[in-house]
């Protein structure tokens, strides 16, 4: 690699952890060069700085823009496309996450609700189908929630996750107004009500 030591030690560690997030090692380097160069970059620079070859480059990049991960930018009077990260790290986390999303959860999710238009067949489907709907429900919970904070400016966003654990006493303070009571039920008795039960013997 031709490039200063804190520059290739975030560029190769970017590239190994890339292979355990789903991206193949080229990628995720091209992706940390992009992101520690403060100007644009054209493909035969990303070659010369990283040694790879045109091909593998140029493939790399455009996986990168399949993921809407890095900006095309044109200069005046020069024909090469150049590219570029986006400058604020949450357009990154969102884009990362809503793609993310895109390609893994809502295809599940999908086939989770089109099992659920299966008729069972006998006990172990009856069984099977339930577990389906929880973990539709788990994820259709989830999703609503992501949904909701992509709603927020990043502003209020930061400021949530800020908040930590007094997120937690929030929760707790309005559970004691209005309780929050589990869809699981036990033999007539939510767990709530099974745990009360538990503490007063």
């Amino acid at each position: 690699m031709n490039l200063p030591p804190l520059q290739e030690e975030f560029v190769l560690h970017f590239g190994e952890m890339g292979s355990r997030w789903g991206i193949n090692r080229t990628v995720g380097q091209i992706y940390a060069l992009l992101f520690v160069t403060e100007r644009p970059l054209n493909a035969e620079e990303i070659t010369d700085h990283l040694g790879f070859s045109r091909s593998n480059v140029s493939m790399g990049l455009k996986e990168l823009q399949a993921w809407k991960l890095v900006r095309l930018k044109h200069f005046p009077g020069d024909r090469r496309e150049y590219f570029t990260t986006p400058g604020d790290l949450w357009d990154i986390v969102r884009t990362l996450v809503e793609e993310r999303k895109r390609r893994e959860i809502d295809p599940t999710l999908s086939k989770l609700r089109e099992l659920q238009m299966t008729s069972p067949t006998g006990e172990e489907d009856a069984y099977a189908r339930q577990r389906i709907e929880e973990l539709t429900q788990l994820i259709e919970l989830l999703t609503g929630w992501y949904d909701d904070m992509t709603r927020l400016e990043t502003e209020r966003l930061v400021q949530l996750l800020s908040l930590g654990a007094k997120v937690q006493e929030i929760v707790g303070k309005a559970g004691n107004i209005l309780p929050l009571s589990r869809r699981r039920k036990r033999g007539g008795a939510t767990a709530d009500e099974e745990d009360d039960a538990g503490d007063e013997i």
